[in-house]
């Protein structure tokens, strides 16, 4: 007889291409992966997943019931919504995806404070640049910096996050001031992977320096700060971030100033009520709300102006 269970398993390696990465997501062995996998097809009476050297990939079969598998997940993924709002208690895990920037410097103090009045709230925080899903259960809440399209999704924006293009003081004595009339020629970008960028973001920096070239593409916002600092080259950076280190990066002035992006919290339409969920909720977006100004600071009178003469990579006097 045929064990519905074992859909999880070939869904997972479908997804991943790797019994590796399926064992992370499932937070089992390996070893049971395979077991699942083999237990399916041996049900089946059929291959429904081929390895090669790239991973594993659909087979004839597996694309066939493809489909109907997802259909399964998503039938007991409400079930476990249904259930799970009914749950009344403030305790168990919440499951928060967050952008880096977010995840690492404005939400942990704001969940501390919130687990001293409800300790027996756990919860797990994933800096991931991949979009988890909501609706199969991959996290409870979603924080990004672009709008959610679901229509199964509650949605809302919370505040907003400027950015700026910014460069190391030595980075700037090794190629001079960027030219960003002419493009940037002769100057070199630590950037994010295809993907992984605000759309707005990304554009921006094509407009303003279409001659400079790549140093580092990186999945990582700190990654890209450590580079830039390091001066390996130029980034669009949060000024959450890049304006906190002082004089250990230099903030440019294009002639265009980067979009101000909005951040945006999402939470399953099931789940919205929970009141577990529903305080971590809270917390997110008390968390920036009260960080508004060092996310949006305020723009001096020339920080939309391209920068006139070198940058002096001495100390300012405070």
């Amino acid at each position: 007889m045929l064990d519905w269970d074992d859909l999880r398993f070939f869904l997972a390696v479908a997804r991943t291409g790797s019994l590796s990465a399926a064992a992370r997501d499932l937070r089992v062995t390996q070893s049971t992966v395979g077991r699942r996998l083999g237990s399916l097809e041996g049900g089946l009476n059929a291959r429904l997943l081929h390895r090669t050297p790239e991973g594993y990939v659909l087979t004839l079969a597996g694309e066939a019931i493809l489909a109907q598998a997802e259909r399964v997940e998503a039938e007991a993924r409400a079930v476990e919504r249904t259930v799970g709002g009914r749950d009344s208690l403030l305790e168990g895990v919440v499951r928060v995806t967050a952008v880096e920037t977010l995840a690492s410097h404005v939400l942990p103090p704001a969940f501390c404070a919130l687990q001293l009045g409800s300790p027996e709230i756990s919860i797990e925080l994933l800096a991931n640049v991949r979009h988890m899903s909501l609706a199969m259960r991959e996290a409870d809440i979603a924080v990004r910096l672009t709008r959610f399209e679901q229509h199964d999704l509650v949605a809302r924006r919370i505040g907003t996050m400027s950015h700026g293009l910014y460069a190391s003081p030595t980075y700037l004595e090794r190629h001079g001031p960027p030219d960003f009339t002419a493009g940037c020629p002769g100057h070199r970008l630590v950037t994010g992977l295809d993907g992984t960028e605000v759309p707005e973001l990304a554009k921006w920096l094509a407009e303003v320096a279409p001659r400079a070239t790549a140093a580092l593409r990186t999945d990582s916002p700190e990654a890209q700060l450590q580079a830039t600092m390091c001066g390996q080259g130029m980034a669009c950076l949060p000024r959450l971030r890049g304006d906190a280190l002082g004089h250990g990066l230099r903030r440019l002035r294009p002639p265009v100033a980067p979009a101000v992006v909005e951040v945006w919290l999402a939470v399953h339409k099931d789940n919205r009520r929970i009141p577990r969920v529903r305080l971590v909720i809270d917390a997110v977006a008390a968390a920036v709300r009260d960080l508004a100004s060092p996310l949006d600071p305020p723009n001096l009178q020339d920080d939309t102006q391209p920068e006139s003469r070198f940058p002096d990579p001495r100390p300012e006097q405070s």
